[in-house]
């Protein structure tokens, strides 16, 4: 049976291109969360007043990848240190962010947490919460990077990501 996690860390163009190379995702979907405001669209996401992170929901087969793996690729993927920043894009709805399905990701979520922060200078920020509703991005949002190889963020901001990971694009 599947099991479904959702976080956010930066654009989600970069995770959902990310996770979607790891073997027993089944599926990525980018979409926002942990905001205010029903339905939000792209716009007002971006206008930082709807309160929603830019996330991925990720389906996978537990049997062949655990929730734990899908958080250590989460803080391999991104920096956790900087508050509603990754690289250039700045605002709330890039803020680093795990959002549980139940008791069991969230203490597995907070436990990597203390494992994780020997590996950062700074103290980790992401933000921990239950997930209360998943909204689905706008079609053109889905499956960007591999849809849209050419395009200079993908070729200066998520290719580089890829390569870190050692993921092939």
């Amino acid at each position: 049976m599947s099991e479904i996690a959702t976080v956010g860390g930066g654009c989600f163009w970069c995770l959902e291109a990310v996770y979607q190379r790891i073997k027993g995702v089944e599926s990525v979907v980018s979409g926002y969360s942990a905001g205010n405001v029903p339905n939000p669209d792209y716009r007002s996401v971006c206008s930082g007043k709807t309160g929603h992170a830019e996330v991925v929901q990720v389906t996978f087969d537990p049997d062949a990848v655990s929730y734990e793996q899908i958080l250590e690729v989460f803080w391999a993927s991104h920096d956790p240190t900087t508050l509603n920043r990754q690289g250039n894009d700045s605002g709330t709805q890039y803020r680093s962010i795990i959002l549980t399905q139940d008791e069991r990701q969230a203490e597995l979520a907070r436990k990597s947490v203390e494992t994780w922060q020997p590996q950062f200078k700074d103290p980790i920020v992401t933000q921990i919460e239950p997930l209360e509703k998943f909204y689905p991005a706008e079609d053109y949002h889905q499956d960007y990077f591999n849809q849209n190889k050419g395009n200079p963020y993908c070729i200066f901001v998520i290719q580089p990501k890829l390569q870190k990971l050692g993921m092939s694009g």
